[in-house]
């Protein structure tokens, strides 16, 4: 089915429905600076309820954007990083970033 969509979509629409959304974006964001543990990926995304977080990583690794690995040890130690495809976003994200300082400045701005 998500393959359909991509097809029957055009190229923005087909991006968005990867990588957009209220989290996926923002958890893409804070993998760009290397792998990092769940708890601790939940701590940055101010927010995000755990049942959450769990589902927006596992669609982006299910969409390949997103690599899971899980260490053999006690206690269980699970980290999560970008794939070589999720870092093909690394310019859309850090450009989204810079527009949003720059709206933000502009907003406040204008209210003074």
């Amino acid at each position: 089915m998500k393959k359909q969509i991509l097809i029957t979509k055009c190229a923005v629409g087909a991006s968005i429905d990867i990588f957009g959304g209220k989290w996926k974006s923002i958890i893409l964001f804070y993998l760009l600076e290397g792998p990092i543990r769940f708890n601790e990926l939940q701590r940055r995304v101010s927010g995000i309820t755990q049942r959450m977080l769990t589902k927006q990583l596992r669609d982006l690794e299910r969409d390949g954007l997103v690599h899971r690995e899980a260490y053999p040890e006690v206690p269980p130690r699970v980290e999560y990083s970008l794939t070589a495809t999720g870092e093909t976003l690394k310019p859309i994200l850090i450009s989204l970033r810079k527009w949003g300082e720059r709206y933000a400045l502009n907003i406040i701005k204008n209210k003074i």
